[in-house]
């Protein structure tokens, strides 16, 4: 029912009288980024106390770990995450606590080096799917690599528009992808889009999929998705040079102090394993062994990520109460409802979510900035926001939600009484 302009007006005040009263009490709360809570933090706590004996510091018998040495990885922590990312034990190179340090490490080895061969005058392009990662982004941004904004559908890339520029353009070498409750849709690509990525036609002879499995194993409900393996389907399609596979325990263990690792072919390890070796002579192997005595294999990291994600669900469920009740008959506001992963994403209407994210902040609640999930944090529709409910208390973030909904409201009857 269309409300006239005293019924839109009588509204507006009823909603700033709420708002100015909030801004007079500011809240002290931030839901902006993917950081596990204390509660998580403490399920890994027992690691840290599993060495203690002169045989735990010893990798296969022999080599003991706090020495020099070992550059791509214990042994035993390549047999975990080959397990994990299925792949070969030769296919994976273990890395320090941060997945993202690997990903830049690929793209420089395989574009920016001697070895490379390329000419710095020549333009370098990735593709990359949005919404999406922020600090993809920000890394692609920073090493002067032209970014393609490429829409992000429900099981994937949008490969129509993937294949055709991929096909005609040898100056794209890359695309981004968060293939399992994609950051921040949620989304898992279908396998009909992985075939897809890994057999297209690309102009560009050393293109790169580079595959961020941030999310494999965190699942919130008993609908398990995972999307296909890359490296399979890329070695299918006769194209294993493609695949970099990446993940972390940053949000299994400790993001601080966890254990990153690379799924990638013998070719490709070797590679990156040479521009490794001139930066260190091995990571913190003490680390990757403590992790393995600890996470044992993928059926112990399942059991152990049911703990996290009961810790998590009630916050997911929580959410989608809040708006499912606040905007029961209302469409200026749609949300994923996603079943892994780390966030919710808010789709707006159009020209509204960085007023709403503006108004949050003057109340004191912290949101990812409205856009920064499109490359160089620019959403021509304006639409788009990601929260980020994991680090913070089931009560306050019921408080955060409330103040959400006043916020979404309070800008929609705002701009439509200025019309």
């Amino acid at each position: 029912m269309t409300q006239t302009v005293e019924e839109l007006q009588n509204q507006y005040q009823q909603l700033k009288r709420i708002y100015d009263n909030y801004a007079a009490h500011p809240l002290n709360l931030n839901i902006k980024r993917g950081i596990p809570s204390k509660e998580q933090l403490q399920l890994s706590g027992p690691m840290l106390g599993l060495l203690s004996s002169p045989n735990d510091f010893l990798s296969q018998g022999t080599i003991d770990i706090r020495n020099y040495g070992e550059l791509t990885g214990i042994h035993e922590a390549k047999k975990l995450f080959s397990e994990l990312l299925e792949t070969e034990m030769d296919e994976i190179l273990i890395g320090g606590n941060s997945s993202l340090s690997l990903m830049h490490l690929v793209i420089t080895s395989k574009l920016f080096t001697k070895k490379a061969g390329r000419s710095f005058n020549e333009p370098v392009k990735f593709l990359c799917p949005s919404p999406g990662y922020d600090r993809h982004f920000a890394m692609t941004e920073n090493l002067g690599i032209e970014m393609i904004p490429i829409e992000l559908t429900e099981n994937g890339p949008n490969m129509a528009e993937v294949k055709q520029l991929v096909a005609n353009d040898s100056t794209i070498k890359g695309i981004w992808c968060v293939p399992t409750y994609s950051n921040p849709t949620g989304i898992t690509y279908s396998d009909e889009v992985v075939d897809q990525l890994a057999s297209m036609e690309t102009k560009a002879d050393n293109f790169m999929i580079l595959w961020d499995n941030a999310y494999l194993v965190h699942h919130l409900t008993k609908d398990k998705h995972a999307a296909k393996n890359l490296l399979t389907a890329c070695k299918a399609a006769g194209n294993p040079d493609r695949a970099w596979m990446f993940c972390s325990t940053s949000k299994i263990t400790f993001p601080g102090a966890g254990v990153a690792a690379l799924g990638a072919s013998k070719k490709n390890i070797a590679l990156v394993a040479k521009e490794l070796s001139y930066q260190t002579i091995g990571f913190d192997k003490i680390n990757q062994m403590r992790h393995v005595k600890f996470l044992k294999d993928k059926n112990h990291i399942a059991q152990h990520m049911e703990k996290h994600a009961a810790i998590l669900k009630p916050k997911f469920e929580l959410i989608n109460e809040k708006l499912s009740h606040y905007f029961v008959d209302k469409k200026s506001l749609k949300w994923t409802e996603p079943k892994g992963g780390y966030f919710i994403h808010l789709t707006t209407e159009n020209g509204y979510a960085t007023a709403v994210v503006e108004a949050l902040a003057k109340i004191g609640v912290a949101v990812t900035e409205a856009g920064a999930t499109y490359p160089h944090g620019d959403n021509p529709m304006d639409n788009s926001i990601r929260l980020a409910p994991t680090s913070v208390s089931l009560p306050d973030l019921a408080i955060a939600m409330d103040a959400l909904c006043l916020c979404i409201d309070y800008v929609s009857v705002q701009k439509r009484v200025s019309l």
